[in-house]
């Protein structure tokens, strides 16, 4: 592993004092093809953020309460909803873990994933006014989720983050975001490799390679891989 991807533990929290509890969060990993490139989004965190600053993520963030109360204007697909569910989510949990990836990217990046309602809507959050809230709202049906990973014990900000990915060939929107996220660009996923990136990017990337070549069946039974700690140990497995 190379120096920039080993994070110094001076920052973690005191080994005696108890890890907090990881707090819910989402993230969407857009793909495209551009001629013979197979391309997806990322961008550097800004250095005002205290959780992986300076490094270079993909579109995403921890949960809002008000993300349980969206309707969206497509749902998700029933084997996506039986994924989630097998890591321990509610079907409305899972829902809002989707919402939430697709309002971040919204807010991050200015990229819609949306389609139309059926009747106008109104909202009481004006990101969702401005995602066009009152004609078109998020679009759960083309989400797939291939990874959940739990920030290790040791940190002091700690998220239980799930992972989707989506082909992004006809979406909406120009890059243009709040600021969160600096120097977004399309690359490669060998290009995404040589950027300062943490290490369950890495590993994220990975994944994402995978599911591209493989296109896994749409099946509940797709396993989904989890990274997480136990007792001092990097675990890699599937759920």
């Amino acid at each position: 592993m190379s120096e920039k991807k080993n994070r110094s533990v001076a920052e973690n929290r005191d080994s005696n004092t108890k890890a907090p509890r990881p707090k819910d969060a989402s993230s969407i990993i857009i793909y495209r093809q551009n001629g013979d490139r197979t391309e997806i989004l990322m961008g550097e965190r800004s250095a005002r953020h205290s959780f992986m600053p300076n490094t270079y993520v993909f579109p995403g963030g921890r949960v809002d309460t008000a993300d349980s109360r969206i309707v969206p204007a497509k749902d998700m697909r029933t084997d996506i909803y039986d994924r989630l569910c097998r890591g321990g989510c509610s079907p409305a949990r899972a829902r809002a873990l989707a919402i939430a990836a697709i309002r971040e990217t919204f807010e991050e990046t200015g990229l819609l994933i949306a389609a139309s309602y059926d009747r106008p809507r109104r909202s009481k959050l004006s990101v969702w006014n401005e995602f066009g809230t009152n004609t078109c709202g998020p679009d759960l049906s083309e989400l797939d989720y291939i990874a959940r990973a739990v920030t290790p014990p040791m940190r002091k900000k700690r998220f239980n983050t799930r992972f989707f990915v989506y082909n992004g060939a006809n979406i909406a929107g120009h890059l243009d975001g709040s600021g969160e996220l600096l120097d977004m660009k399309w690359v490669t996923i060998e290009e995404a490799m040589d950027l300062n990136i943490p290490q369950i990017t890495e590993y994220i990337l990975r994944q994402v390679e995978a599911f591209l070549k493989e296109k896994p069946k749409r099946v509940p039974a797709t396993p989904v891989k989890l990274f997480k700690m136990v007792r001092g140990e990097r675990i890699f497995t599937t759920e």
